[in-house]
């Protein structure tokens, strides 16, 4: 009653209401939802609610945890909390929860209004258990993710996207467990703040960097030896990355094998081809590029590209990746220009009688609109004339070969220039 007096709602009454055995009146058997139990014992309703495992309670209007027993009796065997789009707006809440849920293995509290909320001492303890925490548009301090990520030693995914952040501050206390960090959609501009990111979680395997304006990567060749010795895969999307420098000191990364690099200035002005060959032959270690795996064959057909693209570049602008790619394939000629795109028309003879004659033949067209054509020239309507095509290049090995059917397109026979179209009156 307090709760709503004052314009939030408690876990617990959510819990309580979404829950009710009201909402599900048949028993829907063990593990699946909500499953009404039998004993008469204790709370009413606590006896009869068996809540799932993963509890999903996104925009609820949720600001408090209310009784902290009644947490306990709900949720002692939740492992996986949904809370996003609630309005918790005080950590020291979000603490009293968690301190009755023993086996929280995931939190989710994107866009819950945390601005300027921090834990009083001890209170992060609650968090300990966690192996995923999703902060997105939170707004929460870079202090108040240090506080959390030295009480979390298990601590596997962080997600910290949306939180405005333009700069990284640097925890005295590394955070070893961390493996996947999505700190997207921020305003991070220089690399010096992403090598920060190295120092406190040196064991990261994946990092999401996308949609953050970093302008270039400033890194010595053994600087992400020692930042980064386990990352696996980084995502740039959409960040402003303009030169291939940039690309090139991706291999400093001792383990990287996927790279996702879409929407950057530096590619823009490539045909998709171009952009992909490009940066596979600039990326000899990476396996998975933009989500598409990087086969033996593509890998050759992109690095033999690389050499031709540059063929004719002054020696002062080439990249590093030239010199080792043309060692390997040695200086590749041009591969010829061969047009694919079907024919439209042909140069033909037409023969009728004793009458050989030029003939322009448009291949669009179908057998009926040729004999139309043909009405004029050889003097005979279109049901009293038998077309036949000739091809050259075979000499006269083969029969000739008559267009009968009118719907058919003349591009179908295979007509090419200097083959002989023939034209005998029916008899």
């Amino acid at each position: 009653m307090e709760s709503h007096e004052r314009g939030g709602r408690t876990l617990v009454q959510v819990i309580s209401e979404k829950y009710s055995p009201d909402n599900f009146p048949y028993c829907r058997g063990s593990g699946v939802g909500v499953v009404i139990r039998s004993s008469p014992q204790g709370s009413p309703v606590k006896d009869r609610l068996n809540l799932p495992r993963i509890l999903v309670l996104d925009g609820c209007g949720i600001t408090q945890a209310g009784d902290e027993e009644e947490v306990a009796a709900f949720c002692s065997h939740v492992v996986e909390l949904d809370l996003s789009h609630n309005q918790l707006k005080d950590w020291g809440e979000i603490s009293k929860i968690l301190s009755n849920i023993p086996n929280l293995d995931f939190l989710n509290l994107s866009m819950n209004p945390l601005r300027g909320s921090c834990l009083e001492a001890g209170a992060a303890e609650a968090f300990s258990g966690l192996r995923r925490l999703v902060l997105t548009n939170t707004h929460v301090t870079w202090n108040m993710v240090h506080t959390l990520t030295r009480e979390t030693p298990e601590l596997e995914e962080l997600f910290l996207c949306l939180n405005e952040f333009e700069s990284v501050s640097v925890s005295s206390v590394p955070c070893p467990s961390l493996q996947l960090l999505h700190i997207t959609d921020n305003q991070l501009q220089e690399w010096v703040e992403v090598r920060k990111l190295g120092l406190m979680y040196p064991g990261l395997v994946s990092l999401i960097l996308a949609n953050n304006s970093l302008s270039s990567i400033h890194e010595p060749e053994d600087s992400p030896q020692r930042l980064f010795p386990n990352l696996r895969s980084i995502n740039l999307h959409n960040t402003g990355l303009a030169r291939w420098e940039d690309i090139e000191k991706l291999n400093f990364f001792p383990k990287l094998q996927e790279v996702r690099v879409q929407g950057i200035p530096l590619l823009q002005p490539y045909t998709d081809h171009e952009r992909r060959f490009l940066t596979i032959a600039q990326l000899p270690s990476v396996t998975v590029l933009n989500g598409s795996v990087v086969t033996d064959g593509e890998r050759e057909d992109a690095e033999r590209f690389f050499v031709r693209y540059y063929l004719d570049c002054p020696e002062d602008e080439l990249p590093q990746r030239y010199q080792t790619l043309l060692a390997r394939y040695g200086r590749l000629a041009p591969l010829a220009e061969v047009d694919l795109r079907p024919l439209s028309s042909v140069q033909v003879d037409l023969r009728c009688g004793d009458h050989t004659d030029p003939l322009d033949l448009r291949l669009d067209q179908t057998v009926a609109d040729l004999k139309k054509q043909l009405k004029a020239v050889v003097q005979l309507p279109p049901n009293k004339m038998r077309v036949y095509y000739i091809d050259r290049q075979l000499g006269y090995a083969l029969e000739p070969q008559e267009l009968k059917y009118g719907g058919r397109a003349l591009h179908s026979y295979s007509i090419r220039d200097g083959d002989e179209i023939l034209v005998v009156p029916k008899t």
